[in-house]
């Protein structure tokens, strides 16, 4: 399979994943790309992570986190993030996180809207988990709902329906991809300033140059002239 090379038609992104380190984990290299062309990036995080490390109640956890997801923005040249204060581990699909999101998309105003893999599994055949499903199934309905001044009417100011593509990350089905050669050092550093989170976790993905190196490698087998690259599925909307 050949994919295709990311549009560059857009001007305005957000990011809306579900834990801090989930963009991390693959597409921070893209994010990289796009700030050098002059691209706004800004990121939605709905959880702080704060039940992901089973060392640290969550009191002590949240706040750890979310120092560290800023740091990781910083790595690729984003300042703007925001938090949600969903609950960490049990997110709801719902009203209340469709609206949020929705918020957002009208306040950012975004033509590019990227969130993480919704799929039932993950390329390697692992199941996904419940928290990344929900997240995104929201996403993809906020983009709508974010257009439409009848649906949550007052949330987020004036309707947005300039979202023009929405594209997942970390997908087991991509369409395009993202030459990230030029910032794959920027998106190591991005994933290594989750410290806390990649002390805890242990294991091959602790290590954010071995791990990112090996995804990037297999995406770019399938993007002709790239050594190393993101890849995504793509919606036009």
């Amino acid at each position: 399979m050949t994919l295709q090379p990311f549009p560059d038609d857009w001007s305005r992104a957000l990011v809306v994943v579900a834990h801090p380190d989930d963009m991390e984990y693959g597409g921070s290299g893209a994010v990289a790309r796009w700030r050098d062309a002059g691209k706004e990036v800004a990121y939605l995080l709905v959880t702080r992570g704060e039940a992901g490390i089973d060392s640290l109640p969550p009191t002590e956890a949240g706040p750890l986190r979310e120092g560290e997801q800023r740091a990781a923005c910083a790595a690729v040249g984003v300042t703007e993030v925001d938090f949600l204060d969903h609950s960490d581990g049990v997110i709801e699909y719902g009203l209340p996180l469709r609206r949020d999101i929705a918020a957002v998309i009208r306040r950012r105003r975004p033509d590019l809207v990227v969130t993480g893999n919704f799929a039932d599994r993950w390329p390697s055949g692992a199941l996904n988990m419940a928290d990344h499903v929900h997240t995104g199934r929201a996403v993809l309905d906020a983009c709508r709902d974010a257009g439409n001044r009848w649906v949550f009417p007052g949330a987020g100011g004036e309707p947005w329906t300039g979202v023009r593509y929405l594209a997942v990350t970390g997908s087991p089905l991509p369409t395009h991809a993202v030459d990230i050669g030029p910032t794959f050092d920027r998106a190591v550093a991005s994933l290594s300033a989750h410290r806390a989170y990649l002390a805890a976790l242990g294991g091959d993905m602790a290590d954010p140059e071995t791990f990112l190196r090996s995804q990037a490698t297999v995406v770019a087998e399938q993007l002709p002239g790239a050594s190393l690259a993101v890849g995504f599925e793509l919606f036009a909307l």
